[in-house]
């Protein structure tokens, strides 16, 4: 038996293939990037069109993790101003950006673009907040590929130094994303939000 063709499916975020990273930018050359190691989400559409289309994305405010080569005292050193200082991970265990509309333009068969807005939570504070990616729908799994800014001030993020006053890090932080999300069966989808 088909599926009706206004029935929406549920695609499921695989944390181990998706690759999410944040690049702050710094008062001298050295610009740390972090990786955000782990994140869980649900996106769910009419397949073939991307219609009533909605995203929920959860990322547990422990999981960014530095790239750069550093010594272990540096390495210690950034940790403890991401958690204390910049993300109060003791206080705010949780990122999570739930969309309230996606707009969609489609390419190709099984390629579109789409602009999601939506409401970011960070540190407590939830603002509106838009993006743009590029998605690939295929009948097991989808891919979805894109980049945003934001400022920390805008969640009340003070800017913080580090190496002794050296490193002074900008407002503004970079993000890019892949995602691969795979197709949840119809009588087994995953519901509960932000479950794995």
């Amino acid at each position: 038996m088909t599926e009706p063709a206004e029935t929406p499916v549920t695609y499921k975020i695989d944390s181990k293939e998706s690759l999410f990273t944040v690049q702050a930018s710094a008062s001298i050359i050295h610009s740390p990037k972090f990786a955000i190691r782990d994140l869980s989400g649900l996106a769910t559409f009419i397949p073939g069109t991307l219609q009533k289309a909605s995203v929920r994305v959860e990322i547990p405010s422990t999981s960014l993790e530095i790239q750069d080569e550093v010594n272990s005292e540096e390495r210690r050193e950034i940790d403890r101003i991401m958690r204390q200082e910049v993300l109060l991970t003791h206080a705010f265990a949780k990122i999570l950006f739930e969309s309230s509309g996606i707009n969609v333009s489609q390419i190709t068969e099984y390629l579109f673009r789409v602009k999601v807005a939506g409401a970011l939570t960070l540190r407590g504070v939830t603002r509106n907040h838009a993006f743009d990616a590029q998605v690939t729908v295929g009948p097991d799994n989808l891919r979805a590929t894109g980049n945003f800014t934001l400022l920390q001030t805008d969640y009340g993020i003070k800017l913080v130094t580090a190496a002794g006053g050296v490193l002074k890090i900008r407002d503004e932080l970079k993000f890019g994303f892949f995602i691969l999300a795979r197709r949840q069966p119809q009588n087994k989808a995953v519901l509960r939000k932000g479950g794995n």
